[in-house]
């Protein structure tokens, strides 16, 4: 399912068969002879028939708007988390060396 892009020659079947599913659909054409044409038994034209009908039901249905909501991936979010601590315990560190900094400088109002 998750195939690159289709190429130029898979493409144009694609589209050859659903102009006959659509002039089946619109009674141009038979069942029986749009399966001819495509190479197919009767009862494989019906199944890409539903398949394709399904698939456009389903593309035409009202959707949620805005971007879809991205996968978890559990490793990312794991190191995001020990990112996110070792910033913080960081920052601890840092405010601890400028205190002790403060405190080892001489009083200079007692000189």
């Amino acid at each position: 399912m998750n195939d690159p892009k289709p190429s130029a020659q898979q493409q144009a079947l694609a589209r050859q068969r659903a102009q006959l599913i659509m002039q089946v659909q619109n009674g141009l054409v038979s069942a029986q002879e749009a399966a001819r044409q495509l190479g197919i038994s009767r009862k494989t034209y019906y199944k890409w028939e539903r398949r394709a009908l399904a698939a456009m039901v389903e593309a035409l249905g009202n959707r949620e708007q805005g971007r879809p909501p991205r996968p978890i991936d559990p490793e990312k979010e794991a190191l995001q988390r020990q990112s996110q601590e070792l910033q913080a315990q960081l920052q601890v560190m840092e405010q601890t060396v400028r205190i002790r900094q403060l405190l080892e400088q001489p009083d200079k109002k007692k000189e």
